[in-house]
């Protein structure tokens, strides 16, 4: 049973939506930029970790949309508990 108060829960749900807002960019954004040819990577290896990089964003995603879904299912079990 969690004993957090919801309005500590609340604040938590809303800074991971937040980092989820940001993570969402900068893994857009890296994707963007390994598809422009205009600024394309100057060799292989530079490409290979902005492609990395942008995977590692993504499974962050992954990560902070499990978390928002373990707050709200908190927030859900306390208002219907």
């Amino acid at each position: 049973m969690n004993t957090r108060p919801q309005a500590e829960i609340r604040e938590e749900l809303r800074l991971v939506e937040e980092d989820l807002e940001q993570v969402r960019k900068s893994a857009a954004s890296l994707r963007q930029r390994i598809g422009e040819r205009a600024d394309e990577p100057t060799d292989a290896a530079e490409r290979a970790a902005l492609i990395e990089s942008a995977d590692e964003q993504e499974a962050l995603v992954f990560q902070l949309e499990g978390r928002r879904e373990q707050l709200l299912a908190q927030l859900g079990s306390r208002s219907s508990g």
